[in-house]
């Protein structure tokens, strides 16, 4: 299979880049220069203009200078898409950093870990979040914190109804040490670029993974790797007219993907649409009136969309491009949405130890639903089996899905055998079973982790969950392997079902009946309201 993907790349794609040695914080200072007025940000009424963003990311970075943060010293930030997690993000990577993302849902523990096993010194938090992290930060070596506030980049008149009818939503601080307003940065400091050298294998953010089980691992990122990924992304979507491209922003930035469609909107000049709480409603309602063109999103929220009882009301028709990612999207929902709104999903696939994207449709090339594309430019994969790495399989034949590319991370922080187990002989082994066809696209079967083996034989959660989902009268499926005395394992199907609707248990099993094998149909149906999901939208079948 060498290379066999290459022929079914889009026209003026290449095999092969030229990369420009430039790190993102640079790529921003770039078009601050040459696009001044033009706008990187729309927020709640503001719109943040790359002139002004790059003298921002100044200002903070000169603050954080002040606070003794230099070149190889963790900034940690935990905040939902507002302004300042962009801003933050980038004036710690000025002045060469290491940004460190969290969850600003997770617990007090999680946090607690991520700040200790990164080294963080310094932390950016929501002002609703800020009372924890005072009473957790004697647990940690944070030295200050800096508060954030969503009132700061409200617009008027927003504002004011925000003061009025939010108290709950904000909160202010009284003076005291180690505790800074991110106002005060704005006001204090020089809108001058500080000068610190660096370098693309310097590193620029650790970012830690969700994990199947036990606590959340930190991907070492260098500047190289999240430069040369979006420059991968920048030459396979080479067919978009940057002028008038805007971006929504529904994908936390916290997370890889998010952060990933950030430094694509800095690196092509355009606008993001930035949500802090991406709803459906609030999703649909951005998309006409910002005009967007471009939407990336997980897959489940293309099912929220066409499940929304109001969705009739809203014009999407602006809509040009949607990238769908973090989980597999049900092949109905690609069709669906494109009938919808003219516009086509591209499925592609990433994880955050490859920066995070490895393959994607071909934006004007073939677009295979129920593949995950092909792989990005100089990124080579291979199938091989899973239980001998070292015997690479054939067209059609299931494997591990393996990768070697600029985009893949430096290994693990604090976990060199995790890092070897992972990383082998230059190969990242993603832990994801796949196929490849003769045209070189991907189908993502499921983890490795997930099969179930039921009486001796392999099952593979996701071809149940598509049978499931194509009930007509179900919203949401996964299923899972469950201890059976006789089998080893069972499959346990959990199903959300549309509301108003009744669906008893004998005819689910008869629809699985009808669709799959004998020893895929689930033996246990469990009806739920709602599938735990990540903060991107993918079903989380450990919690079940």
């Amino acid at each position: 299979m060498e290379n066999v993907w290459m022929s079914s790349y889009g026209e003026g794609v290449p095999g092969n880049l030229d990369y420009e040695s430039i790190t993102m914080p640079d790529m921003l200072k770039r078009n601050a220069t040459n696009l001044p007025k033009g706008r990187i940000i729309e927020f709640a009424g503001t719109r943040i203009t790359f002139k002004a963003f790059d003298e921002e990311v100044n200002q903070v970075a000169n603050g954080f200078i002040a606070l003794g943060v230099g070149k190889g010293d963790r900034v940690a930030l935990l905040l939902p898409n507002i302004p300042q997690i962009a801003i933050a993000t980038y004036a710690a990577w000025r002045i060469g950093a290491v940004v460190v993302m969290n969850n600003p849902l997770y617990k007090d523990a999680e946090l607690i870990h991520q700040f200790n096993d990164s080294g963080a010194t310094l932390l950016v938090a929501l002002d609703l979040l800020v009372p924890r992290m005072l009473a957790l930060k004697e647990k940690t070596g944070l030295k200050s914190i800096i508060v954030a506030h969503t009132r700061t980049y409200i617009g008027f008149p927003k504002k004011q109804f925000f003061k009025l009818m939010a108290s709950d939503q904000h909160m202010d601080f009284p003076p005291q040490p180690d505790l800074i307003e991110w106002s005060t940065l704005l006001k204090s400091y020089s809108k001058k670029s500080p000068f610190t050298q660096v370098n693309g294998q310097d590193i620029a953010s650790i970012q830690y993974t969700v994990g199947t089980t036990g606590r959340a691992k930190g991907l070492v990122l260098s500047h190289d790797n999240l430069s040369k990924n979006c420059q991968q992304g920048i030459a396979w979507l080479t067919l978009i007219k940057t002028q008038k491209t805007v971006v929504l922003g529904s994908l936390p930035i916290f997370h890889s993907f998010g952060l990933f469609v950030l430094n694509l909107c800095v690196r092509m000049g355009v606008e993001m649409v930035m949500l802090p709480l991406a709803t459906t409603e609030e999703v649909i309602k951005a998309i006409p009136r910002n005009g967007v063109t471009l939407f990336p999103a997980g897959a489940t929220l293309f099912m929220d969309i066409l499940n929304h009882p109001r969705l009739k009301q809203y014009d999407l028709s602006s809509l040009e491009l949607c990238i769908s990612g973090a989980a597999p999207c049900p092949l109905d929902v690609l069709g669906r949405f494109e009938q919808l709104t003219g516009a086509p999903i591209l499925e592609g696939y990433g994880l955050s130890e490859a920066s995070p994207v490895v393959a994607m449709n071909p934006l004007n090339g073939k677009n295979k639903p129920g593949t995950v594309g092909l792989p990005y430019p100089d990124t080579v994969v291979k199938i091989t089996d899973v239980e001998d790495p070292d015997r690479e399989m054939g067209i059609g034949e299931l494997g591990e899905l393996t990768v070697k590319g600029p985009q893949v991370a430096l290994g693990y922080h604090n976990l060199d055998e995790e890092t070897v187990r992972t990383f082998r002989k230059g190969w990242l082994h993603t832990g994801d079973v796949a196929t490849m066809d003769e045209e070189g696209y991907i189908t993502i079967v499921d983890r490795i982790k997930n099969r179930i083996v039921t009486g001796g034989q392999t099952v593979y959660p996701r071809e149940i969950d598509e049978v499931l989902f194509s009930h007509p009268k179900i919203v949401e499926a996964c299923v899972k392997g469950v201890p059976d005395s006789t089998l080893g394992e069972v499959v346990k199907a959990f199903v959300v079902i549309k509301p108003g609707e009744v669906l008893d248990e004998a005819d689910l099993h008869t629809h699985c009946k009808n669709h799959l094998a004998p020893h895929k149909v689930p033996t246990i149906f469990e009806y739920m309201d709602e599938l735990p999901k990540s903060s991107v939208g993918k079903i989380l079948r450990k919690r079940l």
